[in-house]
């Protein structure tokens, strides 16, 4: 409430209160700046921003070679088969006569002809002897047989014993040779998968790099969007860090003037100036 006091010495009310109001502001320097960046960041930011589009590395070639050598199923399955007709052939009644000797005839037909010779001289010798058709040529002759026979049964014997020992081997080499083609086999497959897995993962080294290449184009992208953001964002630090000045403005608002109290005032004025004039 504000009062004002007129001039006699008495004072009377105002007809109405003053009001003030007090603005506090930046520095005018100050305040302008920070205007100036807001009006850049609001600017900046009605802008869209063109976000780069994320990327996946395609499958290396190294890595298409091993996916299609994965598909050609059957790696070894020819040599595994070898095997199993090797076992298969070993399984069955060796060929016997496959191994006889092909001259086992000509012995034969020797030990015979070496009988008959003997028997010709056992004859020759009856008849020098006058003996020729006795009893002792007959037991004589049959001997000579009997021994034709045993020889020609020990050439045979001997001779088959040597073809069933051949035949023996050769079943003993197809069964390791059936073991080992199948121990093959599965050895070429395990090859070709060792060979596929050794592929994977150096082609995933390879689509690696790549994808990281793509990822930093990309974040290489991304900061240059955003760079104008960082340099306001920078301007923001340096306008938070300043010395912060500030001004006072005050705007004060009058009371009113009294009519009554204006008139008692300029009366009373009067009066006291007359008496003052008057002779004492």
């Amino acid at each position: 409430m504000s009062f004002i006091f007129g001039g006699g010495g008495s004072s009377a009310p105002a007809s109405s209160s003053g009001s003030s109001v007090v603005t506090q502001r930046e520095a005018p320097g100050v305040e302008a700046r920070k205007l100036s960046l807001y009006d850049q960041a609001a600017k900046l930011a009605a802008t869209p921003v063109s976000l780069p589009a994320v990327q996946v590395a395609p499958l290396s070639g190294i890595e298409q070679a091993a996916i299609t050598q994965a598909g050609q199923t059957g790696v070894g399955a020819g040599t595994v088969g070898q095997g199993i007709s090797a076992l298969q052939t070993a399984q069955t009644a060796p060929n016997i006569s496959a191994f006889l000797n092909p001259y086992q005839s000509f012995v034969t037909d020797e030990i015979t002809r070496q009988a008959q010779m003997a028997t010709n001289r056992l004859g020759a010798q009856a008849v020098a002897s006058g003996a020729f058709g006795g009893g002792r040529q007959g037991i004589a002759e049959a001997e000579i047989e009997r021994a034709r026979l045993a020889n020609i049964g020990q050439a045979q014997a001997q001779g088959f014993q040597t073809a069933l020992a051949g035949a023996q081997t050769q079943r003993q080499q197809q069964l390791a040779a059936g073991q080992t083609l199948g121990a093959l086999g599965a050895q070429q497959q395990a090859m070709s998968l060792a060979d596929i897995q050794a592929q994977m993962q150096a082609g995933a080294v390879q689509r690696g790099i790549g994808q990281a290449g793509l990822e930093a184009q990309r974040q290489t992208a991304l900061q240059r969007q955003y760079e104008p953001y960082q340099r306001i964002e920078f301007l923001k630090g340096i306008m938070t860090n300043l010395p912060t000045t500030q001004s006072t403005l005050t705007a004060t608002t009058a009371p009113g003037a009294n009519p009554v109290g204006q008139a008692l005032g300029a009366g009373l004025g009067a009066y006291s100036a007359y008496n003052l004039m008057q002779p004492r």
